[in-house]
């Protein structure tokens, strides 16, 4: 049955019991239950818990569930069930009605009609005194259902005693964490794996699973009861997928996570997204689908794994592997193997796997083949370098392959490296190619010696040149037939922009950007300088938007388009290397959270950019101008940030080149008509080639207060240099203050220092901008400020990469590692504490609890 009319079905058995609740607040407390006749409902409405019915058979009485439903699409769609070995059944009207409470022991407890409690939370140590008639003021439990889709238990202080996206059904939500490496803290509360229905309309376990493997807990299948049905592979180090979905129109970011003591896979979405959700279907399916709204309103499919069939677990059996650079990918022999039964392996059988075609020798050499996703039924062996890895499969007779990672290099903490050696049957591989992780095996085969050749080499070297020297002949034939089009095609642009006066006409790479351009595989848009003077009223004052080290910014129309032109003067620090680094790298760059580019001018000495125009200008325009920073409520200001972090990890790690910005500061982030952030200048920005992660300049550049120490004083930037920049940035947001500011910081050296000291003392509330303190909530104020300090660490490597702070914010992570003390700390006077401690009471009154997700 496909998934649509599956979706179809459960939407007819699955039903609501009533259709207008009564009840539509977000939490539940002590002496109030959730009866059948109420809902629970997000504060945004996204999300809603009660109980639904189902059945599968007509002629069975409906069986009565405990769940949460998307709240705001029409279709009803579960995405978590309590009691789902336990549903209630043969409920009369003459019993009481089944009802969720949330006991003084902190415990959510599902009671059927006769009072047999059939699901708890089981939450232990967490008693509360009774009273007589006990509210939420009386224990200040609560239990609340967060617009994320988490239901959460909280202790009176605050804290998190249990949350559902801890115990997922079939269902993986944005923000949800499945394990791959547990801290053993004690009393720590862990994810579980995902269970599919049993059937379209029967929410019961069924028999597919999704989860870490136990044995080899580096690995995440889906299994069939006890049968692995599909395996990702062991887990190469950092890795994160953030694509943009054109269906869903949305950026989704997956990833694997290393904290240093936990490691985790969880995905989260852009601002706006439609719902999206990877569910693990009744049929073994795991699938990625998002809500489509219009005519259909459906969910639609936007990935499923298994790909194909050949990637199935085993698929190709012993020794084959899945090769999914095919078009049509099929089962294939590993090198120096053939068919075990070459009969069937034509037929399309391949169970039976693949034999070797000459046995190995003890002293034999390993074949390297790259892009392959590494083999099941591995030996971990922990901490060695590559060259010792190799030694251990090599001094080893019965090691058949091994592979080998570096974890650290990828972003994962403490240094971490991965040798996995095999022995016997090599089982469920594919090949992968360019595909995120691909990576090298090395296979023992017969006759190959310790410098890879072999007595055949020769006979193999023609078998691989000549259809190399085919493929090359063809690719440059190729290229030669496209530059040809492309010089046409440019020949013609620039005949029809004179031939009928357009003003963003000409397009060009090279002329008047100086030597060394990298510009010449890319076109766009030259503008005319007389028309940029007619446009700007001869540059006067009228039409200057903006100044800076480089010059001056005017905002005018050409073309019919608003656009803001920024003028080079002739003594800017930015200077022809900078400004053809500009055009380069900003004109390759496709972000909403970057600024676009859409032209460019030189004539003599004159060097402008084009830009789209922003109409609120500047961050610092706004944020520290006390006449416009009430246009910036706490939401508003929560979204510049999450989009400012959005824009850092797209030129970190998702964009074709990794780019370091070196000038990330409030004046460098534009604001759009909605006021959605869009990180600009690039003159300072630093290519990376894919195996380099830092570099030294004699050449600082940037602003002072902004930079990283090690940046400033010995000239070494890195990624983790813009991660401090953010984090400087990130302060000035929730604070309103300026780094230089020396008014607003009770004395202290320095903004980042106040900051730190105020999160030390649990003075958080103290940092919010006395503008905003009507609209914020003292969790994202505490979130942003222990990510804002993770962020200026001293030490470049215990600042967190990109990807963690944007899920973290996305998130709002509750679990976030203490930060270390910042670069450039002093300590204070009491004197200056007394006068803290004054002001931070007469200044704001917010009420701090801890971070909590929503």
């Amino acid at each position: 049955m496909a998934w649509s009319a599956v979706v179809r079905h459960a939407a007819v058995i699955l039903l609501l019991l009533l259709v207008q609740p009564c009840a539509s607040d977000d939490r539940l407390v002590p002496g109030k239950p959730l009866f059948p006749s109420a809902t629970i409902v997000s504060n945004s409405g996204s999300f809603a818990l009660g109980f639904f019915s189902s059945t599968n058979d007509s002629s069975t009485p409906a069986k009565l569930y405990l769940g949460i439903w998307y709240n705001d699409i029409p279709q009803l769609t579960v995405v978590w069930v309590a009691n789902r070995e336990t549903p209630i059944t043969n409920s009369t009207s003459s019993q009481s009605p089944p009802s969720l409470s949330l006991t003084n022991t902190s415990n959510l407890a599902l009671s059927d009609a006769s009072g047999r409690l059939l699901w708890t939370t089981n939450i232990t140590g967490s008693v509360v005194s009774p009273s007589p008639t006990p509210t939420t003021a009386d224990t200040g439990i609560t239990a609340a259902l967060l617009d994320t889709g988490n239901l959460v238990v909280r202790s009176p202080n605050g804290t998190t005693l249990w949350q559902s996206f801890e115990h997922p059904a079939d269902t993986l939500l944005p923000g949800m964490k499945i394990w791959i490496k547990y801290s053993h803290d004690e009393g720590r509360l862990h994810s579980e794996g995902m269970a599919s229905w049993k059937a379209p309309g029967d929410p019961s376990p069924g028999s597919f699973t999704y989860g870490v493997d136990p044995d080899t807990f580096l690995q995440v299948f889906v299994w069939n009861g006890t049968r692995p049905v599909l395996r990702s592979g062991p887990w190469n180090g950092f890795t994160v997928d953030g694509q943009y979905q054109a269906s869903s129109s949305a950026y989704i970011y997956v990833a694997i996570v290393n904290t240093g003591e936990d490691t985790y896979l969880s995905y989260s979405l852009s601002d706006g997204a439609a719902h999206t959700r990877y569910v693990l279907t009744y049929s073994g399916e795991f699938q990625l689908q998002t809500w489509k709204n219009g005519s259909s309103s459906a969910w639609a499919v936007l990935g499923r794994w298994p790909t194909w069939e050949c990637n199935r677990y085993g698929h190709c059996g012993p020794y084959g592997y899945c090769d999914s650079t095919m078009a049509a990918p099929t089962c294939r022999c590993l090198d120096g193997f053939e068919p075990a039964n070459a009969e069937e392996w034509s037929g399309g059988v391949f169970s039976r796997g693949c034999r070797r075609t000459a046995a190995p020798r003890c002293g034999d050499g390993f074949l390297a083949l790259p892009g392959m996703k590494a083999l099941d039924k591995f030996v971990l062996v922990p901490n060695r370098t590559a060259g010792e890895c190799a030694a251990e499969c090599a001094r080893n007779c019965s090691c058949v392959a091994y592979a080998y990672a570096d974890l650290s290099s990828g972003g994962a903490k403490g240094g971490m490296t991965r040798c996995l050696v095999w022995a016997g049957n090599l089982i469920d591989t594919e090949k992968m190619g360019d595909m995120a992780g691909g990576e090298t095996l090395y296979l023992r085969s017969a006759g190959l010696d310790d410098t890879g050749s072999r007595s055949r080499a020769k006979t193999n070297a023609l078998k691989i040149v000549l259809p190399t020297v085919l493929v090359s002949s063809i690719v440059i034939l190729a290229g030669i037939i496209l530059a040809c089009f492309k010089f046409q095609a440019r020949r013609r642009i620039r005949e029809d922009h004179k031939k009928h006066g357009l003003i963003l006409g000409g397009t060009g790479t090279s002329d008047g950007l100086g030597e060394g351009n990298t510009a010449q595989d890319f076109e766009f848009p030259f503008a005319r300088f007389e028309d940029i003077v007619a446009a700007t009223e001869n540059f006067s004052e009228a039409c200057k938007i903006g100044q800076g080290g480089f010059g001056k910014v005017y905002k005018a129309v050409l073309s019919g388009k608003e656009v803001a032109i920024k003028r080079l003067s002739k003594d800017s620090e930015q200077g022809t290397k900078e400004f053809r680094n500009e055009v380069v790298l900003i004109a390759r760059l496709q972000h909403r959270n970057l600024v676009r580019l859409i032209g460019c001018s030189v004539e003599g000495d004159e060097k402008m950019l084009i830009y789209e125009y922003l109409p609120n200008k500047s961050l610092d325009a706004t944020l520290f101008d006390n006449s416009r920073k009430m246009l910036l409520d706490w939401p508003t200001r929560f979204n510049i940030i999450k989009g400012i972090a959005r824009g850092l990890l797209y030129l970190h790690q998702d964009s074709r080149l990794t780019i370091i910005h070196r000038d990330l500061k409030a004046a460098n982030v534009l604001l759009d008509g909605e006021m959605r952030p869009k990180i600009a200048d690039f003159g300072m920005a630093r290519l990376f080639n894919d195996n380099q992660t830092k570099a030294n300049t004699h050449r600082v550049v940037g602003t002072y207060g902004y930079m990283a120490p090690e940046y400033a004083m010995e000239g070494v930037f890195s990624i983790k240099s813009d991660v401090y920049s953010f984090g400087v940035l990130l302060v000035e947001i929730v604070t309103g203050i300026r780094r230089s500011s020396i008014d607003d910081i009770m004395g202290f050296p320095n903004l980042i220092i106040y900051a730190w000291n105020m999160w030390k003392e649990g003075k958080t509330e103290c940092l919010a901008d006395p503008s905003i303190k009507d609209t914020c909530l003292a969790d994202e104020i505490l979130l942003c400020s222990q990510v804002a300090l993770l962020c200026v660490q001293e030490n470049p490597d215990d600042r967190p990469h990109m990807l963690f702070v944007v899920l973290s914010l996305e998130n709002r992570s509750t679990t976030l590692p203490k930060p270390n003390q910042p670069a450039y700390f002093a300590q204070r006077n009491t004197e200056m504490q007394q006068m803290r401690d004054n002001t931070c009471n007469t200044v704001n009154s917010l009420t701090l609890t801890n971070i909590e997700a929503r």
